[in-house]
């Protein structure tokens, strides 16, 4: 684990939250202390209130789909933080766990080349295009997005490895919640996925179907 990784234990300490809000406390007035004072502790208030997701239930495949997890083992838990699914009509989906149904942050590529990236139910400005179709002559390669900040314990979605067909096992001290990303590349096969600016930690390749899908988990640079 890197010396200055915040870990979710660490942003829940006051000091954390501070480091988490890019707030020096050695140079911050007693007043602008006390007003992060308040909105430290109304965090905290929420999060206890918010229930977390428990076992993540999904329905059984369907034929012809995949669905790739990303989870961090801690805490003699599976933690899902991430997962990849293509759909048996060819569409892929990189979606995140969260506690409120209605934010539901994310991205989604359809075989006809439609792209959207989503949150609260609206696409993001500029999201919206058209790519290239996702069939047997997709080539080269299509950078489909990529979500840091993750708090896996904190939003408590447990992983059943037995609702994915494979999964990406991350170590403790990568993901957090300021720290650490996953990226999604759909890549003709035999081709590099897009290269990153940050440094990447683990990457995984399926090869289920065309396009192949590539996972990357990596360090985000500060």
């Amino acid at each position: 684990m890197s010396a200055n990784f915040l870990s979710e234990d660490d942003a829940d300490t006051f000091e954390g939250f501070l480091q988490l809000q890019g707030v020096d406390p050695s140079v911050a007035t007693p007043e602008e202390l006390a007003t992060w004072r308040e909105l430290f502790d109304e965090a905290t208030a929420i999060r206890a209130a918010t229930p977390k997701i428990g076992v993540m239930k999904f329905q059984p495949p369907a034929a012809g789909e995949y669905r790739y997890a990303v989870a961090v083992r801690e805490d003699d838990e599976l933690w899902l933080t991430a997962w990849v699914k293509r759909s048996p009509k060819g569409d892929i989906y990189f979606l995140l766990p969260r506690n409120d149904g209605c934010w539901n942050p994310h991205m989604s590529y359809h075989r006809d080349g439609t792209f959207h990236s989503k949150s609260f139910g609206h696409k993001a400005l500029f999201s919206s295009r058209k790519r290239q179709p996702l069939t047997s002559g997709f080539s080269g390669v299509e950078h489909m997005g990529m979500f840091a900040g993750y708090g896996p314990k904190t939003v408590g979605a447990i992983c059943d490895p037995s609702a994915f067909s494979q999964i990406v096992e991350i170590l403790p001290g990568i993901l957090g919640p300021r720290d650490g990303f996953v990226a999604v590349d759909l890549i003709e096969p035999g081709c590099d996925p897009l290269e990153l600016f940050n440094p990447v930690l683990q990457g995984q390749v399926f090869r289920d179907a065309v396009p192949w899908i590539v996972i990357r988990v990596g360090k985000a640079s500060r």
